[in-house]
């Protein structure tokens, strides 16, 4: 397949990248922040904003792969812009499109691409992000329904794995690895759910030409709902694991036998209400209270996309080695 990614140079998009440019014909058009051209793609620089960039990508291309559409008009851009055909567009959105529940009865039931979208507007970066990826689903299908173009919508929940630069778990693997020790959140009650990034990108390459995926959305999320608690245990582990890997002194296994996974003795670990999180600079990068959490179903994407979803533990393990290379000493 010829493939046009949007975006595609950080994270979710650049792990796309890497596999679907093993067996598909694959440009890549961003800003060039970071190169691509390693992965055998090819890469046009420039803002998507501007409607001669689109210009440049001549000829057809099967499916178009839109990582960073935030505004509405971005979809409509590109598809006013592009010399050629366009077969499939493929948005990639978020689970935070759909309406809060908040405190309604029954605000712990597990959304399914049915339920409704949010229709409010909510103030600050968030409620403007929000806002942006729900216009832009009414857009990809207005705008495709006008010009014959199929469609299909992603909406993964938080991503995590290498590449992951964003202060989420990188930055307390980073804490682990650099300080020796790791926070305990005293009074965080939320829960939230999490999807390994290698899992986010099988999920677009299979709705590739997907004839079933057309006109649809899917929630990508993994098995478990994590909380803070299951989140720095797995990270406690995670460091654990490492550090059997590269060989550490026979002492600290004498001192960590018959212990359970994450209970390793050398991290130290820092007890923190949650304002005294943000009082010392330590994100909170995930819903924290009972109120934020907003949980979805992953039920259409496993049995219609055919998705099995990485373990949690098995992918913080990934994402841990990955980033020991970088911040361990």
């Amino acid at each position: 397949m010829r493939i046009l990614v949007i975006g595609g140079s950080y994270f979710y998009g650049r792990v796309f990248v890497m596999l679907a440019a093993k067996e598909h014909d694959v440009t890549v058009v961003n800003r060039g922040t970071y190169s691509m051209e390693e992965f055998g793609v090819r890469q046009i620089r420039g803002d998507r904003h501007d409607p001669e960039l689109w210009r440049q990508c001549a000829g057809d291309y099967d499916v178009a792969v839109d990582f960073c559409a935030y505004q509405p008009g971005d979809i409509e851009t590109v598809l006013e812009n592009l010399p050629g055909k366009i077969g499939q567009y493929l948005l990639v959105s978020t689970v935070d499109v759909y309406r809060r529940q908040g405190d309604e009865a029954g605000g712990g039931a597990l959304k399914d691409e049915t339920f409704p979208l949010e229709e409010r507007r909510f103030p600050g970066e968030a409620g403007s992000y929000i806002s942006g990826k729900v216009a832009l689903e009414g857009e990809v299908s207005r705008v495709c329904g006008e010009r014959g173009i199929f469609f299909t919508v992603l909406r993964p929940a938080i991503l995590y794995g290498p590449y992951n630069y964003a202060p989420r778990e990188a930055l307390f693997i980073q804490m682990a690895l650099t300080q020796g020790a790791l926070p305990r959140f005293t009074d965080a009650d939320g829960s939230f759910q999490l999807v390994y990034v290698k899992d986010a990108a099988e999920a677009a390459l299979r709705c590739l030409g997907n004839t079933a995926a057309y006109g649809q959305a899917y929630n990508l999320c993994g098995d478990e709902t994590a909380d803070y608690g299951l989140f720095f245990r797995e990270l406690r582990a995670c460091a654990e694991e490492e550090r059997m890997c590269v060989g550490e002194e026979p002492d600290v296994w004498e001192r960590t036998a018959g212990r359970e996974p994450g209970e390793y003795t050398g991290l130290a670990e820092i007890p923190l209400t949650l304002a005294q999180a943000g009082e010392r600079g330590i994100p909170v990068p995930f819903p924290a209270t009972a109120r934020e959490t907003e949980l979805v179903s992953n039920k259409k994407s496993r049995e219609e996309l055919g998705l099995t979803y990485t373990p949690l533990h098995e992918g913080m393990s990934r994402t841990f080695r990955a980033f020991s290379r970088v911040y361990g000493k």
